[in-house]
C-alpha cells in the first residue's frame, strides 16, 4: 500500500468533491473514509486509476451520509445523480484547498490548523507540538474550525500570510523525518511564488530550498541524526543553494523583511561557511536579532541564545537561554549542548538526557541518548 500516494491524492479528490457540491468538512469525511476502504482493498485488487477510484468511492460515501443527515433533518440530497466512476480530471487543486482553508471566518490559528490535518496530512498531535498547546486543546481547535466551515460558502479565499504559515509547518513536519511532506511544501511554494511577486512568498521558497539542501547530510545510513557542524558538507546540493540564495537576494532587494526572509538569511550564512569552523556566528547573532525583532517568538529566541553561545562563547548563551522558560521545546538539549562547550559535562549529561526523554521524533531522541551516553562514557574514564 503507497500511503504517499494516498496522501498526494488527498487534496485533489476533497477539491473535486468540492466542486461537485460537497461542503469542505464533509468532502473530507468522505475522502478520509474512502481512504480507508483503500487500505483495505487496494493490497489484493490495485485500482488502474487510483484518483478515480478514489472519487467515485468517496462521492459514494458523500451521498450516503447526506441522505442520512437530509432523512434526519429532512432536507433534500444536495446531489440526485450519483456520477459514473472512471477517469477523474487531472486537476491539482492542492493550493486552492489551502486558500480556502484560510477563511476569512476563521481565525488564522484555526485556519492553520484545520490545513494541517485536513489537507497537509499532519495528525493532531503532530499540530498540536508545532503550536506548543496539549493535543486535546488542539483536537478542540479543529473540530471548532470544522464546526464554522461547515455551512459557509468557499467564495472567499484567505488571505497570503495565513497559507505561508501552514506550509512552512508542513515543510517542517517533513523535514523532521516524521512524514515526508518537505518535498510537497516546496513543490506548492513554488506555485505560489510564480503567481504572486509577495516577498515573503519568495523568503519561505528561499528558506525550504536552503535547508532541504542540507537534507542528504543530515542522517547516517542507519537514520541517525547528524548535528549541523558534523555534517559532509560536499553532499548538500549546491544547486538548491544556489537557487536559494537567488531568491533571497531579490526577496531582500524589495526592503520590505519578514520573518522567512530572516530565516532564510539565517540559513544562506550556514550554506556559505566551507566549513562549521569558518560560520559567521556574529551575523548569524545579527539576523536572529531581527528575527526576535519581527516575530518575539520564543523559539527564535532559544536558537538566538545558542547563537551567543557560538558568537560570544557558552556562558554567554547561558544567560540569555536562562532568560527563557524552560518548558520550552528543546531547552533542555541547547542548554545540554552549552554546559558541554563550557565544560560542565555532569550538568550535560543530565540535560541531554532529559531532552532525551522529551524529544518530537524517534531520530532526535536517539540522537540526544548518545550525547548523553558518550559524556557518560568520558565521565567514568
Amino acid at each position: 500500500m503507497d500511503e504517499t500516494l494516498l496522501r498526494t491524492l488527498t487534496p485533489t479528490v476533497i477539491g473535486i468533491l468540492v466542486r461537485r457540491g460537497a461542503d469542505f468538512a464533509s468532502a473530507e469525511d468522505a475522502v478520509q473514509e474512502a481512504l480507508v476502504e483503500a487500505v483495505r482493498v487496494w493490497p489484493d485488487d490495485p485500482p488502474r486509476d487510483p484518483t478515480g477510484w478514489l472519487v467515485a468511492v468517496a462521492w459514494r460515501k458523500f451521498l450516503d451520509a447526506t441522505r442520512a443527515e437530509s432523512s434526519r433533518r429532512r432536507r433534500e440530497v444536495l446531489v440526485e445523480v450519483e456520477p459514473v466512476p472512471g477517469p477523474a480530471e487531472v486537476v491539482d487543486d492542492t493550493l486552492a484547498l489551502y486558500f480556502l482553508c484560510a477563511h476569512p471566518s476563521l481565525t488564522p490559528a484555526s485556519a492553520v490548523a484545520l490545513t494541517l490535518r485536513a489537507v497537509g496530512g499532519l495528525t493532531t498531535r503532530q499540530i498540536a507540538q508545532a503550536y506548543l498547546v496539549p493535543e486535546a486543546t488542539m483536537a478542540q481547535r479543529i473540530s471548532r474550525a470544522k464546526r464554522t466551515v461547515s455551512s459557509v460558502r468557499f467564495d472567499r479565499p484567505g488571505d497570503v500570510a495565513t497559507v505561508l504559515r501552514v506550509l512552512y509547518l508542513v515543510f517542517n513536519e517533513g523535514y523532521s523525518g516524521d512524514v515526508d511532506l518537505a518535498v510537497e511544501a516546496i513543490r506548492l511554494t513554488r506555485q505560489l511564488a510564480a503567481g504572486t511577486e509577495h516577498e515573503e512568498v519568495a523568503g519561505l521558497l528561499a528558506l525550504m530550498l536552503l535547508h532541504h539542501a542540507r537534507r542528504p547530510a543530515r542522517t547516517r545510513t542507519d537514520g541517525s541524526l547528524v548535528p549541523l557542524a558534523e555534517q559532509d558538507r560536499s553532499l548538500w546540493d549546491t544547486r538548491l543553494i544556489a537557487e536559494g540564495v537567488d531568491v533571497l537576494q531579490a526577496a531582500l532587494a524589495r526592503d520590505r523583511l519578514g520573518e522567512f526572509q530572516a530565516q532564510a538569511a539565517i540559513a544562506a550564512l550556514h550554506a556559505d561557511a566551507r566549513t562549521a569552523e569558518e560560520t559567521d556566528w556574529v551575523q548569524i547573532l545579527e539576523w536572529y536579532d531581527e528575527l526576535v525583532r519581527l516575530t518575539d517568538s520564543p523559539v527564535a529566541r532559544l536558537n538566538r541564545a545558542v547563537a551567543v553561545g557560538e558568537a560570544d562563547g557558552p556562558r554567554a548563551g547561558l544567560a540569555a537561554l536562562a532568560a527563557l522558560d524552560p518548558a520550552l521545546p528543546r531547552h533542555a538539549a541547547a542548554a545540554a549542548y552549552l554546559h558541554e562547550r563550557a565544560g560542565d559535562l555532569v550538568t550535560a549529561a543530565r540535560l541531554y538526557t532529559e531532552a532525551a526523554r522529551s524529544a518530537p521524533n524517534l531520530a532526535e531522541r536517539d540522537h540526544l541518548t548518545r550525547q548523553a551516553a558518550r559524556l557518560g562514557a568520558e565521565l567514568r574514564r
